[in-house]
């Protein structure tokens, strides 16, 4: 039953039953209770994304309904109703967005309806794919023709790179092609068996050894099919002696098939050539992807369709796209396949770049924002001039371009970053001056409730002396409180208001808000920031956050904003002297803390997990502050921060923290955003390697806020080179972009960003960390074409931006 039916169904069953003054009502079927009962459960499996907690409480009311008095009854038909219209508003956003993916993907189908470009042409219409190689090239995400042409070899082996069976010597580590001559089981004692694989370059053999143990005849016989007789394949590996056969042989060995069948003639002829190596599945091989690919150039590559403007590629030497795609699959040389890459990788960062620039243009061209200006002896430089320290030039720098943007009729587009500590909050409320001194409003959200008491405990320090009303909105406020805070943000008598999601409730009206400042604003989704500017009219906003990101990442994500980054820290605060700490130097780790905490001074110690898991040997944090409170750290007070705990004890543990009820914080990664104490001055994160390079600055960053030197000690178990590599370059800098730099190259995009992430472009070939440069050319270049050129002018470009554009909206959803 569809889910609107069964709605209308349980409405009309309660209007009845209200009708019938919940005398649980005999229907033809069953009575009101059990229809209410059964149809709870046709709900959770109609509608998944059912509140399981609230539909358990509603079914455990109507469980009881029959015993239950007439005020018990209506109660339960309530809370029912209630949750019943949450579900319904619900699912006509849901429907909302389904008309309007499918509006999307009704223009996408009519994009593609041109048969003249390679990517409408679907994959089975090339001559000898049948269905069953077109549904493994499906596999590989081949479904048309483009996706063929573009799907690159995955690397190339060079015959003049590679080394003889003749020429081996040990200790050397070298690739081999040659093709498989046979391969052999057999059992050894202790349920070990070895698979020998013979190779030969037609001038010698040499065995390679695979050992298995407790594999099964049918397993080795698995094993032995992955390397069939006659089959092309490079192995590499490292020369070494099988002291048991006293032959050459490969030490970890990576056998490779290029092809499953080999002309031996034909490879005699062929050794210098250059083979591209391709990314298969089970049951697709090498040749029929190779001859698929040699077909379809030769019957559709007239259709391959170039938008890069003949200046572009005049101006850097570029090949053409049908000449590049070729060459990348039937390559002469190493040189062509580097220029063929570059072409590729310039291609997509310049339609990247010239999407977000548009984006830019486009909402550059409202003409309706009003201008926020300052007087010398206005609002704004009172406050600059009451702050008792004295900004620094990133800040100063920062302001200068936000005021500019100001000064504008424009609206903002800007992202603030800054290094943790670095000062973004007092550009941030000097900011959202600028529209109290014009007699408008200003609001800040935070993602967290911790983080938006801070701002507001730091507004009202700052903003008192000078008459200025700050506001609070939270979750957790009272009905009367809540009340209070709308009054006075409604009627202008609050200047500015700082809270979590709850600034964005249908209740919480403006007088006339100016500007709004998002911080954190990778936490909040694109409908949540839209919320709030549609609070104001012609609304300005500055985003911010204090998660320092790589330039090409930064360009990638938000190359539609104009970013300013702050990279100097408030003068007085000294480096954080950061160390690893191996299980045998705990001890002198546990000293450095007692002496700090003697010296006046506090501490956190951190760990990555709540609750023991057989997965992840991390230690528990509620278990850890047990044993630190009656072992090591026995004459201390130890308090206990995690994510489990309600939002009033955690305000409660952080308050009591800040003002030294506590000596040392046990706490979770909850502290790395919003915890300010700069009387801590020394951190433990346990288990460092568990983190990754942004997340453990994150963490650092929560201490050296004061003018004490600060101490973060990394403790950890793992031996691996590339855990000290990663670890060790917090030790070395103390710089967050720089940081962020290597916790990019080390985990790649996706990693670095995390799986809540959205947004993320995909490159088929392009690769942010190594490709910089031409990122940095390519976003000059689409901005100077977009200052010179109409895009419409441009047939095959306009293309491309509609289809992206439509690509973007059905991602988004």
């Amino acid at each position: 039953m569809p889910f609107l039916k069964l709605y209308k169904n349980i409405a009309k069953g309660i209007e009845v039953e209200k009708e019938h003054d919940y005398i649980n009502f005999d229907g033809q079927r069953s009575n009101f209770q059990n229809f209410i009962l059964n149809s709870i459960k046709k709900l959770g499996k109609i509608y998944l994304g059912i509140d399981k907690s609230k539909i358990k409480n509603i079914e455990l009311c109507f469980e009881q309904y029959e015993f239950d008095s007439l005020s018990g009854r209506m109660n339960s038909v309530s809370m029912f109703e209630k949750y019943l219209a949450e579900i319904y508003k619900i699912y006509k956003e849901e429907e909302k967005k389904h008309e309007i993916r499918k509006k999307y993907e009704e223009k996408l189908k009519e994009l593609l309806k041109d048969k003249k470009r390679p990517e409408n042409i679907e994959i089975d219409l090339v001559k000898g794919v049948g269905d069953k190689t077109g549904q493994l090239l499906n596999k590989i995400g081949i479904r048309n023709v483009d996706d063929l042409f573009r799907y690159l070899p995955r690397k190339y082996i060079n015959y003049k790179q590679t080394t003889k069976i003749s020429d081996l010597r040990i200790g050397e580590t070298v690739s081999i092609v040659g093709y498989i001559k046979n391969s052999h089981i057999r059992n050894l004692k202790n349920n070990l068996s070895l698979l020998t694989v013979v190779l030969s370059d037609d001038i010698k053999d040499i065995e390679i050894g695979f050992f298995y143990k407790n594999a099964s005849r049918g397993m080795l016989n698995r094993y032995k099919a992955m390397y069939p007789t006659d089959a092309t394949v490079v192995a590499s590996g490292t020369v070494k002696l099988n002291t048991y056969t006293r032959k050459l042989t490969l030490d970890k060995a990576e056998i490779e098939i290029l092809s499953e069948d080999f002309d031996r003639s034909e490879f005699k002829k062929t050794k210098e050539n250059i083979i591209p190596v391709y990314a298969l599945t089970e049951g697709l091989s090498a040749k029929v992807l190779k001859r698929a690919i040699k077909i379809a150039f030769e019957n559709y590559s007239e259709k391959i369709k170039d938008f890069l403007p003949d200046e572009i590629l005049k101006k850097h030497n570029l090949k053409g796209l049908k000449e590049a795609l070729y060459e990348l699959h039937f390559p002469t040389s190493e040189d062509t396949i580097q220029k063929s890459r570059y072409r590729l990788i310039y291609e997509e960062f310049f339609l990247l770049q010239l999407w977000l620039n548009s984006i830019k243009i486009e909402n550059k061209k409202s003409k309706n924002t009003p201008i926020l200006g300052k007087d010398k002896n206005g609002l704004v430089e009172k406050f600059i001039k009451s702050l008792p320290f004295e900004l620094t030039n990133g800040q100063k720098k920062a302001l200068e371009e936000i005021e500019a943007d100001l000064n504008s009729k424009s609206p903002m587009q800007r992202l603030l970053q800054g290094d943790v500590g670095s000062g973004k909050t007092v550009v941030a409320c000097a900011t959202l001056l600028h529209a109290v001194e014009n007699g408008m409003q200003g609001a800040i959200m935070a993602p967290t409730e911790i983080l938006a008491e801070q701002h507001y405990n730091n507004f009202i320090q700052w903003l008192t002396p000078l008459n200025i009303s700050v506001g609070l909105f939270l979750g957790k406020q009272g009905v009367g409180a809540r009340k209070e805070s709308a009054i006075g943000i409604k009627n202008g008598q609050t200047h500015i208001a700082i809270g979590t999601h709850a600034l964005i409730q249908d209740n919480v009206e403006f007088n006339n808000l100016g500007i709004v400042v998002i911080d954190e604003q990778h936490r909040f989704g694109v409908k949540q920031r839209g919320k709030l500017l549609s609070k104001g009219k012609d609304c300005q906003m500055l985003s911010m956050t204090a998660t320092p990101i790589p330039r090409t990442l930064s360009l990638t994500l938000h190359g539609d904003l104009d970013v300013t980054t702050i990279t100097e820290l408030p003068k007085g605060r000294k480096p954080i002297i950061t160390s690893i700490i191996t299980p045998s130097k705990i001890n002198e780790a546990y000293e450095l803390i007692k002496n700090e905490i003697e010296n006046g001074h506090q501490a956190y110690i951190v760990l990555p997990l709540i609750e023991e898991s057989e997965t992840i040997s991390a230690k528990c944090a509620t278990e850890e502050w047990k044993k630190l409170q009656a072992g090591v750290f026995k004459n201390y007070k130890l308090g206990l921060l995690h994510g489990k705990l309600k939002n009033e004890e955690k305000e409660k543990v952080t308050k009591d923290f800040k003002n030294k009820k506590y000596d040392i914080l046990v706490s979770t990664t909850v502290i790395e955003v919003g915890v300010d104490v700069p009387n801590a001055t020394v951190m433990m994160i346990e288990n460092s390697e568990r983190f990754g390079l942004s997340q453990l600055h994150q963490l650092r960053g929560r201490i050296g806020r004061g003018s004490a030197q600060s101490y973060c000690m990394l403790t950890t178990t793992s031996n691996s080179k590339t855990t000290k590599e990663r670890l060790n370059a917090l030790v070395k800098s103390n710089d967050g972009f720089y940081i962020a730099q290597k916790d990019l190259e080390l985990r790649g995009p996706g990693e670095f960003l995390g799986t809540r992430q959205s947004g993320l472009p995909e490159f088929r070939v392009a690769d942010i960390t190594k490709d910089g440069e031409i990122l940095e050319l390519a976003r000059l270049d689409a901005i100077e074409f977009l200052e010179n050129n109409n895009i419409a002018d441009f047939e095959e470009i306009k293309y491309e931006m509609d289809k992206k554009e439509i690509i973007n909206n059905l991602k988004s959803g």
